[in-house]
């Protein structure tokens, strides 16, 4: 990858790696992750766009932000990626996909289309969205994560790929580039969970003009198909796109498969 657009500690606090030509397109990763975990599809990628990994703001080398909320994140890295020319395509996978969303919201003319890998308005149960976590198993993980982060993460991940094909091997992955990036600190992890549990972009979504393409994990246990396939019903230009043998983690267990559904939506 090239040297950062912006690193911890400079005037921009989100740290972005960039590599490849052609048009832009921005990976954003999920909770308690970095942007490293998308390494094994980002050269593929890369050989037809100009592809921008992104840290979330409190995650891998990216300063945190205050408040941590879903337009501050959006904006936040909008501002990082100011030289980048117009408009993206946004690759949002789970937190990642939320934040995505936001950001086609605030800068329509921006934003050229979304690609949401195993996303939901919501990632807690609420009235008229049953196909989620409840608030009580989210806030536990978040306690466990609080007392024993490295361990709870490791049982995460194992969440994350439970039931896919290749879940070994994916597994394998993931923990061999987790804690390459080192920890988030104890107060950005609070604020991102808390941003997790309160977070209900359902309101937004009609509004979202952008074509968009929903991934889902046929096999996903934090993000059920029924979740992606009600999200991608939800935007006015949206298709769904099921990966079957994939849990939550479909561009690492199934990375052909998913380089080919995103190619395919992008050349549309």
């Amino acid at each position: 990858m090239s040297a950062p657009h912006a690193i911890v500690g400079s005037d921009a606090p989100v740290h972005v790696e960039s590599l490849g030509n052609g048009s832009p397109l921005v990976l954003l990763h999920g909770f308690a992750l970095h942007g490293g975990l998308f390494a094994p599809v980002v050269n593929a990628l890369a050989q037809r766009h100009r592809v921008h990994v992104v840290d979330l703001p409190g995650h891998g080398r990216s300063a945190t932000v205050a408040p941590y909320d879903l337009p501050t994140l959006a904006v936040a890295i909008d501002d990082a990626l100011d030289d980048v020319d117009a408009p993206l395509t946004l690759l949002g996978w789970s937190l990642g996909g939320q934040v995505a969303l936001q950001w086609a919201h605030r800068r329509p003319e921006r934003v050229r289309r979304l690609i949401l890998v195993a996303t939901t308005p919501s990632f807690v149960t609420r009235e008229g969205w049953p196909d989620a976590m409840t608030a009580m198993t989210l806030e536990r993980f978040g306690d466990e994560l609080r007392t024993a982060y490295r361990l709870t993460l490791l049982r995460f991940l194992t969440l994350q790929v439970q039931g896919s094909d290749e879940g070994r091997r994916t597994l394998s992955q993931l923990r061999a580039h987790v804690f390459e990036r080192g920890e988030p600190t104890r107060d950005a992890l609070s604020a991102a969970l808390a941003l997790v549990l309160h977070a209900d972009l359902r309101p937004l979504l009609a509004q979202i003009e952008a074509p968009a393409l929903v991934i889902g994990g046929a096999r996903d246990a934090l993000v059920p198909p029924a979740a992606t396939r009600a999200l991608a019903a939800a935007l006015p230009h949206a298709t769904h796109r099921t990966i079957d043998g994939a849990a939550h983690a479909p561009f690492l267990s199934h990375p052909r498969a998913f380089i080919d559904a995103v190619q395919a939506f992008i050349d549309d």
